[in-house]
C-alpha cells in the first residue's frame, strides 16, 4: 500500500506535469502577445519575397516572347520551370527543416533564392533563363512547408487559420508588387531590368526576415533517414481528407496559374490592346486576395471549411465566366472574383492540412506544396497551350474544368464525413 507521502508526491508530480503542460501551451503566440506581431510581419515578408520572385516574369511573358523570338508556350516555361522545381523539391526541403530547424532552412532558402534573381537579368538566352528559374523555385522550395510547419508549432491552435492566412495574404501581395513593379518597369527600361527590381526588393525583405522571425520554442529536431521519411509521407497519403486537401490546392491553383499567365496576351491583343504599365497594374487586384487570404479563419468560422471551400469554388467560376466578356470592366471584375475565390480556397486547404496532421507537420504540408505547385506549373503549361489552340475561351475552360473537380472533391469529403458520422453511432451500439 503506497504511504501518504508517496500519494502526495504522485499528486504534485501530476499536478507539475499539468502546469508544465500548460504552460507549454500558453507559451505558444497569440494575437496581441509577445512576439506575435514580429512574427506575423516577418513571414509576411517571407510570403512576399517567396511570390514576388517566383512569378517575376510572368507579368512580363510577352516582352520575353518578343526578346527571345519565342512563343506564348515556350516563354511561358520561364514560369513553368520555376514551380515545377519548387514542387519537386519541396519534399526533401520539409525533411531538411525536421532537421536542421524551421528559421535555418527558411533563412538559407531565401538566400540562394535572391542570389539567383539577381543572376536572371544577364541570362543570354531562353534556355539559360528558364535553368536559372529553375534554380531559383528549387531554393524557394524550403519556404513554404518550412513556414506553415513553424506556424504550426510556435502558434497557438485558435490562431493558427488567422496566421497562415497572413502568410498567404504575403504571397498575395508579393505576386501583386512584382508583377505590378515589373511591369511599370519593364514598360520603360525592358524585362531585365525589371526582373533586377524584383531581385533587389527580395534582398530587402529576406534581410528583414531573418532579423524579425522569433527562435523557434516548440521545435524538437527529426529523423533524416529516408525510411523515416518514407514511412511519413506514407501516411499522409495514406489519409483520405490529406488526400483531398492536396488535390483541391492542385485544382485551384491549376486555375490561378492559368489565367495569370495567359492575360497578359490577352490584353495586349484587340479590342483591349494595352501597354505594358496597366497590364502590370491589373494585378493590383491581388490586394483582393490579401483580403479573402486573412479572412479564412472567420469564413471558416461561419461556413466550416467546406462550406467555405463551396464560396470559393463558386466565386473563382463567377469570375471565370464575366472574364469572357469582351469589356475591360467586367474582365477587371472577373479577375477580382477569381482572385479572391484562389487565395480563400488555398488558405482554407493549407490550414486545414496543418491542423489535419498530428506528426511530420513539414512533410504534410510540404506535399500539399507540391501539389499546388504542380497544379501551378500544369496551369501555366496548359493555360498557355489553351489560349493558342482556342483563345480566351480555351484557357476559362480549363479553369472550369479545374474548379469543377474542386467541388466534386468537396462534395465527396462531405458524403465521407456523413458516412462516418453515421458508423461510429452503430459501433457503439
Amino acid at each position: 500500500m503506497p504511504s501518504a507521502s508517496t500519494g502526495a508526491s504522485t499528486t504534485v508530480g501530476a499536478a507539475s506535469s499539468v502546469t508544465s503542460s500548460t504552460a507549454a501551451v500558453d507559451s505558444r503566440l497569440t494575437p496581441g502577445g509577445p512576439g506575435y506581431r514580429r512574427m506575423s510581419f516577418a513571414l509576411f515578408l517571407a510570403g512576399v519575397a517567396t511570390f514576388a520572385l517566383l512569378y517575376s516574369t510572368q507579368a512580363l511573358l510577352p516582352l520575353v516572347s518578343t526578346d527571345f523570338g519565342v512563343s506564348a508556350s515556350e516563354a511561358s516555361w520561364t514560369v513553368s520551370a520555376a514551380t515545377g522545381a519548387l514542387a519537386l523539391f519541396v519534399l526533401p526541403m520539409s525533411a531538411l527543416s525536421e532537421r536542421f530547424g524551421r528559421r535555418t532552412l527558411m533563412t538559407a532558402s531565401l538566400a540562394v533564392a535572391v542570389t539567383v534573381g539577381l543572376l536572371v537579368p544577364f541570362a543570354p538566352s531562353i534556355g539559360a533563363l528558364i535553368a536559372l528559374r529553375a534554380v531559383q523555385g528549387a531554393a524557394l522550395a524550403g519556404l513554404p512547408a518550412s513556414a506553415t510547419a513553424y506556424l504550426a508549432e510556435e502558434v497557438h491552435p485558435k490562431a493558427l487559420i488567422t496566421a497562415i492566412g497572413l502568410f498567404v495574404a504575403g504571397n498575395s501581395v508579393g505576386g501583386m508588387s512584382g508583377r505590378v513593379i515589373t511591369g511599370w518597369v519593364a514598360q520603360e527600361w525592358g524585362w531585365r531590368v525589371a526582373v533586377a527590381a524584383i531581385g533587389i526588393i527580395a534582398v530587402a525583405c529576406a534581410v528583414a526576415f531573418r532579423m524579425l522571425l522569433p527562435a523557434p520554442k516548440h521545435f524538437t529536431p527529426g529523423s533524416l533517414r529516408p525510411r523515416v521519411l518514407a514511412r511519413t509521407v506514407r501516411d499522409h497519403l495514406a489519409n483520405p481528407l490529406l488526400r483531398r486537401l492536396y488535390a483541391i490546392g492542385a485544382l485551384f491553383m491549376m486555375v490561378f496559374g492559368g489565367v495569370y499567365t495567359v492575360i497578359g496576351y490577352r490584353l495586349t491583343e484587340a479590342p483591349f490592346s494595352l501597354p505594358q504599365g496597366i497590364i502590370g497594374s491589373i494585378f493590383l487586384v491581388y490586394l483582393v486576395g490579401t483580403v479573402s487570404a486573412s479572412t479564412a479563419g472567420r469564413l471558416v468560422a461561419r461556413l466550416g471549411r467546406r462550406g467555405s471551400l463551396y464560396l470559393a469554388g463558386g466565386t473563382t467560376t463567377a469570375g471565370l465566366l464575366l472574364s469572357l466578356v469582351d469589356s475591360l470592366p467586367l474582365v477587371l471584375l472577373g479577375l477580382v472574383l477569381i482572385t479572391a475565390g484562389f487565395f480563400a480556397g488555398h488558405a482554407v486547404a493549407s490550414s486545414s492540412v496543418s491542423h489535419t496532421a498530428k506528426q511530420g507537420r513539414a512533410q504534410a504540408s510540404a506535399l500539399y506544396q507540391s501539389a499546388y505547385y504542380i497544379g501551378s506549373s500544369a496551369g501555366s503549361t496548359l493555360g498557355a497551350v489553351a489560349f493558342h489552340a482556342g483563345g480566351w475561351a480555351g484557357t476559362v475552360a480549363l479553369g472550369l474544368f479545374a474548379v469543377l473537380g474542386v467541388v466534386t472533391i468537396t462534395l465527396l469529403g462531405s458524403h465521407a464525413a456523413r458516412t462516418q458520422s453515421h458508423r461510429e453511432p452503430a459501433l457503439a451500439h
